[in-house]
């Protein structure tokens, strides 16, 4: 099996472009996620930097469908499907599978807090049940930071049990080390497949063993960040590692996900990029600036690193 057909690597959580009036841009999001996938990036659609949560159901269905219409793999794609409401977690997962995309990147239900590990396990049991398809792969989105519902391994080793096939990994955005070792540690031995939330811990999670990261960054270094995991998975990265470690220092100093935009938004010259829904805002003229100082004081050119590529992918990507 080639590298690019594996369900691990980089996966980049795909910011979600919108026209002026804040509806959702969708020849935009597909030529940008075209772009990622001829990087040899995957499509975690509908994760935290892709705004999902501020998207409707139709939405994100209608984008998916896109995505599906333009001919960009399956196996390349990562819809986020976990919503508060089951029913309509469910239905996103079915929808996913209808065409063809197995593997979904599943939030915890997180309005109500302090819920107990058994809670959490019937909730997904109940989804992974309703759902009813052996083609189903489930990764569990482990954000307490954002959720402040944690997945601990308790709650992983659970499902496991339950579904040692139809649970296939998780995306642990903790951003604590230890954390995402000790999922690894615990579970990766037998295939189950942990993704780092950042490039921070890309190499440290390739080395012992875990699947690859699921990066924001990796919206606008692509080629980059899977060029890191492939010296990763051959032992090196030392200098691609520092390389994109200095990039996201610079992004994370910035609301993350406005920074990404306006930074595709100068470089395509495309203003509506840096739109995004309330009650995110924009960054201003003098963060904007003051972002493109720090990027060009590293030697970090967005021209030469964002995706470009307009051609539809064939399944050899």
């Amino acid at each position: 099996m080639r590298l690019s057909e594996k369900k691990f690597g980089v996966f980049a959580p795909v910011v979600t472009p919108f026209q002026a009036d804040l509806c959702v841009n969708t020849p935009a999001f597909v030529e940008h996620c075209r772009g990622l996938v001829a990087c040899d990036v995957g499509l975690a659609v509908f994760g935290t930097n892709s705004e999902a949560n501020s998207l409707a159901l139709s939405e994100r269905k209608g984008l998916l469908e896109a995505l599906v219409e333009a001919g960009i793999p399956a196996h390349r794609m990562m819809p986020g499907t976990g919503c508060c409401s089951m029913p309509e977690t469910i239905s996103l997962t079915q929808h996913a599978l209808s065409l063809g995309v197995s593997g979904v990147l599943m939030l915890p239900p997180f309005y109500y807090k302090n819920v107990s590990d058994e809670g959490l396990v019937a909730y997904f049991s109940r989804v992974i049940d309703r759902v009813n398809d052996d083609r189903l792969r489930v990764y569990l989105y482990n954000f307490p930071a954002m959720s402040q519902v944690p997945i601990s391994l308790g709650v992983v080793q659970a499902l496991l049990r339950r579904y040692p096939t139809q649970v296939a990994g998780m995306k642990d955005s903790s951003g604590d080390w230890e954390s995402t070792r000790g999922y690894i540690e615990h579970f990766a031995r037998d295939g189950f497949e942990v993704f780092a939330g950042t490039e921070m811990l890309l190499r440290d999670t390739v080395l012992a063993g875990g699947a690859g990261c699921i990066s924001a960054t990796a919206n606008v270094n692509p080629r980059a960040l899977a060029d890191l995991y492939v010296a990763c998975v051959r032992g090196g990265g030392e200098k691609e590692n520092d390389a994109a470690r200095n990039v996201r220092t610079v992004f994370q100093g910035y609301p993350l996900i406005a920074a990404m935009k306006q930074v595709i938004a100068d470089a395509r010259a495309e203003p509506d990029w840096s739109v995004v829904r309330p009650p995110l805002l924009p960054l201003t003229a003098g963060q904007g600036k003051a972002l493109s100082a720090q990027l060009s004081a590293i030697g970090f050119d967005p021209h030469k690193h964002l995706p470009t590529a307009r051609a539809v992918p064939g399944t050899e990507v």
